[in-house]
């Protein structure tokens, strides 16, 4: 009889748990603060305020580190390709220029368009699409930073993966809901022309052997091998190029669709720069990259470079180009000598 009444009181106690439960779970969904199985449930990535913020502390950050050539100043806000770009170029210049960036422009992105998709699990990403102040090729003022955000789980912070800067022309329109929020690319692209998760090793394999004829001519596909094969055999100076995939964590492809059902994709590549000298002489090594350099050269340098790439995908049955890569922003990570 005392068991039985002591299961009661637990009976009891679980039922008034689970109403107080209940109640506290109205509260916060009518409050707008209740988290549903973030890993499961498709929502937006990010609210526009959270984007702001990212958006706004990765600028700092920047300007901080890029006005000081620190590293350590920014290495928190970027990562993937843009992180492995960044931090190698600041650690060379901290070393080549140790009283900080003598031609520091403050960098200030302005009219930013934001596209959010709603998807379920981690990671999650946005992209900024904003007007720059810095100065590139097409002039002043004249050109579009795109910038992916990622954010690898709860407990991280959003972090700048790549940057595309385009033409204002060249950045296209995103598909959106009625409630304008964008649409995550499908990564085995059952929607689209190619799979965004194969595009880096396909793009490494294109690189060697010119296939698979999935991308379309332009200066980073076909004008990147013609170049390559010009400047293969120098006098006195042989070059040799080996490419790899690089897509897992942070460099993993993602995409958003465009309204003609196609996608922005932006991925990641590593190539490999060998530099193999006649007898007697040896490759040079510029101020600007001995700071990256390990190993005596002697007459080999090999160069390791990372490069984040921004394509656009055609929907699937599209005739013709499949993949043509929109932009390409690549930098020397690090150097070895022997």
């Amino acid at each position: 009889m005392r068991g039985l009444v002591e299961g009661l009181g637990r009976a009891r106690g679980r039922r008034r748990l689970a109403a107080v439960a209940a109640v506290a779970a109205l509260t916060l969904a009518a409050s707008g603060c209740v988290t549903v199985h973030g890993e499961r449930a498709v929502v937006p990535t990010a609210t526009t305020d959270e984007a702001e913020r990212a958006l706004a502390e990765f600028t700092t950050a920047y300007n901080a580190a890029d006005w000081a050539y620190d590293p350590s100043l920014d290495a928190h806000r970027v990562t993937g390709s843009l992180g492995a770009i960044n931090q190698a170029g600041l650690k060379a210049r901290s070393v080549t220029h140790p009283d900080g960036n003598p031609d520091h422009r403050p960098l200030e992105l302005s009219d930013v368009r934001w596209a959010i998709p709603k998807k379920a699990g981690w990671p999650r990403w946005f992209v900024a699409d904003a007007d720059s102040n810095l100065d590139t090729d097409r002039g002043a003022g004249d050109n579009r930073w795109v910038l992916l955000f990622v954010r690898e789980g709860s407990d991280r912070m959003w972090e700048a993966a790549h940057l595309a800067v385009l033409a204002p022309g060249d950045v296209p329109a995103f598909r959106r809901d009625a409630d304008g929020w964008a649409e995550a690319a499908p990564a085995d692209g059952a929607s689209l022309a190619a799979a965004p998760a194969d595009l880096s090793r396909e793009y490494a394999a294109y690189l060697k052997t010119g296939e698979p004829k999935v991308f379309a001519a332009g200066p980073h596909t076909s004008g990147l091998r013609e170049n390559r094969t010009r400047i293969a055999n120098r006098p006195g100076l042989a070059l040799q190029f080996a490419d790899q995939a690089l897509d897992s964590g942070p460099f993993a492809p993602v995409g958003l669709v465009t309204e003609d059902g196609g996608a922005l994709v932006f991925f990641s590549s590593r190539f490999f720069e060998r530099r193999t000298a006649a007898q007697g002489y040896r490759p040079k090594v510029t101020p600007a990259e001995k700071p990256l350099l390990s190993g005596d050269v002697r007459n080999t340098l090999t160069k390791e470079w990372v490069a984040g790439l921004t394509a656009r995908v055609a929907p699937a049955g599209a005739e013709g180009d499949r993949v043509r890569v929109v932009n390409r922003m690549q930098g020397v990570t690090a150097l070895k000598g022997s």
